[in-house]
């Protein structure tokens, strides 16, 4: 990434400041969050938008998380991404998919120990430095917690609204809490929450177990007001699959978890295709006679 002088401060919460600067023929900036790391968010995201591609729009896919990337094995991508004109520089791209990721830009076993000015100029760069194209939707894969590249993507990005991941069991959803929270602080639409490892099915008995309890994230979204988006079930094939940078929706587009993922994806485009009827809506007309 290219050295520059730090972006402006932050708009600040809860209104004023100029308005934030989106990312030319970017239709609209998604992020998928979490409160705390192991709930499989990069995973989620990755079949997300694998999933809003097969319903139809032509998606990107930014990770957000400079200090553990896992774009590049997630979806079998390796080399460097070639710079055109200008301070552009080419999106790496897979299964139809336009990717950028730190992961691309340093070796894999190098360690990111950056200050937040750091990771926030990194993040606007990857966003507004990269020929994304014409896309209906760039999903973000935001890193877990609250941090400076939460905050960084809140506050600078114009985002049409954020999709929580969580787990059922309690401890989990009360880091999830804090996340919509922040969201809900800042101004973003949250889109709903998924419930990833919902529960599992053991594939030689067909029998069903709750290995982290079930339904805590359905009665959380219920609970503070937010759609709930969906059930991704603990399966061996999502985990194989993502191991081997062969994501399901791509690799096994008729399956069952496929068809969980394309469920959400279109719950989520859903939520956001409302949000812009009513900000359409409440915008007043002039008429001159």
């Amino acid at each position: 990434l290219h050295r520059r002088p730090l972006a402006a401060p932050a708009q600040r919460a809860g209104g004023g400041g100029a308005p934030k600067a989106g990312i030319p023929g970017v239709g609209a900036i998604i992020a998928v969050a979490s409160g705390k790391g192991g709930v499989g968010k990069s995973t989620t995201s990755v079949n997300l938008a694998l999933a809003l591609q097969a319903n139809g729009l032509k998606v990107g896919l930014l990770d957000a998380d400079i200090y553990g990337p896992s774009m590049p094995r997630l979806l079998k991508i390796s080399g460097r991404p070639q710079q055109i004109e200008g301070r552009l520089i080419r999106p790496m791209e897979n299964y139809g998919l336009k990717v950028m990721s730190m992961g691309f830009l340093v070796d894999e076993e190098v360690a990111m120990i950056w200050r937040g000015p750091m990771i926030q100029s990194a993040l606007l760069q990857m966003l507004r430095e990269v020929a994304w194209g014409e896309l209906d939707v760039l999903v973000v894969d935001m890193p877990p917690g609250t941090g400076d590249a939460q905050l960084t993507m809140a506050q600078q990005v114009p985002l049409a609204g954020a999709v929580i991941v969580s787990t059922p069991q309690d401890l989990a959803l009360v880091d999830a809490r804090k996340g919509l929270a922040m969201f809900r602080k800042v101004e973003v639409p949250v889109l709903g929450i998924v419930e990833n490892m919902s529960y599992f099915v053991a594939p030689d008995t067909g029998r069903r177990y709750d290995i982290f309890g079930h339904g805590g994230a359905r009665k959380e979204a219920e609970r503070i007001g937010v759609p709930f988006l969906g059930e991704v079930p603990l399966t061996m094939g999502i985990r194989e699959t993502s191991d081997a940078g062969t994501p399901l929706v791509a690799s096994e587009p008729d399956g069952e978890v496929a068809r969980v993922y394309r469920d959400i994806a279109a719950r989520v485009w859903g939520e956001v295709t409302a949000a812009r009827q009513d900000k359409s809506r409440a915008m007043p007309s002039i008429v001159f006679e």
